[in-house]
């Protein structure tokens, strides 16, 4: 790896890395480190929030979704600190519906899972988030529209998942088992 970045500086900028997958920020957090960067760790919005409001990151990295608030909800609340810190959203569970609501709201990102140390330090230093990639250029499967369509839907009732349901006509249960497999890929 010749290309990765690294911060050589006299003062190290902070990153903020939110997620409640401990292998994951622990192998993350060191390769953060690796290229220059100081890293705190927390494992839910919560305490990502606490952690920052003591040190106010320049950087922060936050999972889509987690026990208790969202990477989404996280988002907006870190940006009141400082509207300048460089925010990316990453997820194992991507859609077109969340990586906009995610722009929206003042991410400079929005990266898929699995992504290692080099792509996530681009995704930060990139100048502006490239919505086009977003959107496929094949057609996607109606299994996916469906995907698309469920998460849209969650993000206008703000992750309610009994108010989605209602939305969209199914029983509470139902939406919960789709909501816990992972999204078609096309």
């Amino acid at each position: 790896m010749t290309d990765e970045v690294q911060f050589d500086g006299e003062e190290q900028p902070h990153l903020l890395l939110v997620d409640d997958d401990p292998t994951f920020t622990r192998v993350m957090a060191r390769a953060m480190g690796r290229r220059g960067l100081q890293v705190s760790i927390a494992g839910s919005a919560a305490e990502g929030l606490e952690l920052a409001k003591q040190d106010i990151p320049d950087y922060a990295v936050l999972d889509l979704k987690m026990e208790g608030d969202s990477g989404l909800v996280l988002l907006p609340k870190l940006l009141e600190l400082d509207p300048e810190m460089k925010v990316l959203i990453l997820t194992g569970y991507s859609s077109i519906a969340t990586a906009v609501e995610a722009i929206k709201r003042g991410a400079c990102n929005y990266l898929c899972k699995p992504a290692d140390a080099d792509d996530v330090l681009a995704a930060l230093l990139s100048k502006h988030a490239d919505l086009d990639s977003l959107v496929p250029e094949n057609p996607m499967s109606v299994d996916r529209l469906q995907w698309e369509h469920i998460q849209r839907v969650l993000s206008e009732h703000d992750g309610n998942i009994s108010a989605t349901a209602r939305a969209l006509g199914m029983h509470r249960r139902t939406l919960q088992r789709k909501l816990q497999k992972r999204p078609v890929r096309r």
